[in-house]
């Protein structure tokens, strides 16, 4: 779920003065993530992030469509990232297994990284002000489960087990990830793994032959 995928955020960043040489994507997520935790999301704006980095509105805008999109940052990519080990899943392993090694696979981060993920995930997660444009983000991400499990099950996807299934494997992750967030110590892959196997046990054989 990235946002569920590689986190951006970890690029370093460099404070500058004066017209800066370039300001990439990595160096614009990690100042407005070091400005949300001293001010929070709601009280840091476009132009505190851009004054930040040394740029202009309209420089801040090539790289991202908003405020919004840098928390989420390169969901189109990751959602490619997600999408490709679905297409390629073995069609011997039972559904549900492949499933669960695919969204495993694509929350599995260097621990450089886990600190920034778990700031993007609680942002995500916790702030009213972002939940409308996550519904939108997820919408895409639980899509892509239902497209697999309708082709697995040789159902249309507008059948309603497919949705079933992509519904609550989106469920079942944030559920993991709410619970990775309440516990420092937490394991997010060991959580996510357990969440959707016991997801898959609810629905039993006979519903998932595939």
């Amino acid at each position: 779920m990235k946002a569920l995928g590689n986190d951006a955020a970890a690029g370093t960043a460099t404070m500058r003065t004066g017209r800066p040489r370039a300001t990439s994507r990595a160096v614009l997520e990690r100042l407005g993530f070091e400005l949300f935790a001293r001010q929070g999301f709601d009280g840091t704006t476009v132009d505190d992030i851009a004054e930040a980095a040394g740029i202009g509105r309209r420089t801040f805008f090539r790289s991202f469509a908003s405020k919004n999109d840098l928390v989420w940052g390169d969901f189109e990519k990751q959602l490619a990232r997600f999408e490709a080990p679905l297409a390629a899943a073995d069609p011997d392993v039972p559904m549900m297994d492949a499933l669960r090694k695919a969204v495993v696979e694509f929350n599995r981060f260097d621990p450089a990284v886990v600190p920034w993920h778990r700031q993007r995930m609680t942002l995500i997660l916790r702030v009213p002000t972002l939940q409308a444009d996550s519904a939108v983000r997820y919408a895409s991400w639980r899509a892509l489960v239902t497209e697999f499990a309708a082709r697995r099950l040789n159902r249309p996807v507008s059948d309603l087990l497919p949705r079933l299934i992509g519904s609550t494997v989106l469920a079942a992750c944030v559920a993991a990830y709410e619970q990775w967030l309440g516990d420092e110590d937490a394991d997010l892959c060991g959580l996510l793994d357990l969440a959707i196997r016991q997801l898959a046990a609810g629905y039993g054989e006979s519903a998932l032959r595939a």
